[in-house]
C-alpha cells in the first residue's frame, strides 16, 4: 500500500480577468505528500496558494491534471463522490476560523461528525478530547464571540480534525494572529498533526514557522519547486 496520501499531478488552472486576457495561476503543479509529513507551502500573495489548496481539497477543479487522495483518484468524479472523499479524508483550516457563531465551541466540532454519521455521544467525546489537547476544554460551552482569536483558531483546528482525516490543508492558519499567539497556536496545530500521524500541507508567509515543518515547497510561476 502506498504511503502517499495526497498526489497532485500536472495541475493547471486559468482564470479570466475583467479586462481582456486571462491569468494562468497553475502551470503543471506536481506534489506528493506522504503519511505523517508536514509540508510548508510558501509563495507571495496572489501566486495561487489558495487555488492550489482548494483544488487539492476538492473544493475546486483544475483545468487539467489529477488529484489523488488516500489512494483514490478524485479527478473526473461527480460532486457526490468528491464530497464523500472530502468529508472522509480531508480537513481544512483557514486564516479566519469560520466557526458557526450561533453554536458553542463544542458544537462546532460535533456538527461535522454528525454529518459524517457519528453518534452524538461519540462526537461529543471526541470533541472534548480534541479541545483538551489544545488547551481550551474549559471554553467548550462558549460561543466564538466569547473566545480570543487564538482560542477560535484552536477550535477551528479541532473541527478540521474531528473526522480523523488523512490530509490536513491549511491556508495561512496563523496569519490573522499576533506573533506570540501565532507561535502558540502553530505549536498546538503541529502537536495535533504529529499525534494523529496525518499529512499536512500548510500555506504560510511565516518562514520561521515553515522551517519547523518537514520540508518546504514554493509555488513559483505556477509550478511547485522544493526549497532547500
Amino acid at each position: 500500500m502506498s504511503d502517499v496520501t495526497l498526489r497532485l499531478n500536472g495541475l493547471t488552472k486559468t482564470y479570466l480577468q475583467d479586462t481582456p486576457g486571462e491569468v494562468q495561476v497553475l502551470r503543471g503543479a506536481d506534489l506528493e505528500l506522504r503519511v505523517g509529513e508536514a509540508v510548508a507551502l510558501v509563495a507571495p500573495s496572489g501566486a495561487g496558494k489558495s487555488t492550489l489548496l482548494h483544488i487539492a481539497g476538492l473544493l475546486d477543479t483544475p483545468d487539467s491534471g489529477t488529484v489523488e487522495i488516500a489512494g483514490q483518484a478524485a479527478s473526473g468524479k461527480g460532486d457526490r463522490t468528491r464530497t464523500a472523499i472530502r468529508r472522509r479524508d480531508v480537513g481544512f483550516v483557514y486564516q479566519f476560523h469560520h466557526l458557526l457563531p450561533e453554536f458553542t465551541a463544542l458544537e462546532n466540532i460535533v456538527l461535522p461528525q454528525l454529518a459524517n454519521g457519528k453518534s452524538e455521544r461519540k462526537a461529543r467525546d471526541r470533541a472534548l478530547i480534541l479541545l483538551d489537547r489544545v488547551g481550551v476544554a474549559a471554553r467548550a460551552d462558549h460561543r466564538p464571540a466569547a473566545l480570543s482569536g487564538g482560542e477560535q483558531q484552536r477550535v477551528a483546528f479541532c473541527r478540521a480534525l474531528a473526522n480523523k482525516p488523512r490530509v490536513l490543508l491549511a491556508d495561512e492558519p496563523t496569519g490573522n494572529l499576533d506573533p506570540d499567539t501565532s507561535d502558540q497556536v502553530f505549536t498546538a496545530l503541529m502537536s495535533l498533526v504529529r499525534e494523529a500521524g496525518l499529512s499536512a500541507l500548510i500555506a504560510t508567509h511565516n518562514l520561521d514557522l515553515a522551517s519547523r515543518m518537514d520540508r518546504m515547497v514554493r509555488l513559483d510561476g505556477g509550478v511547485l519547486k522544493p526549497v532547500e
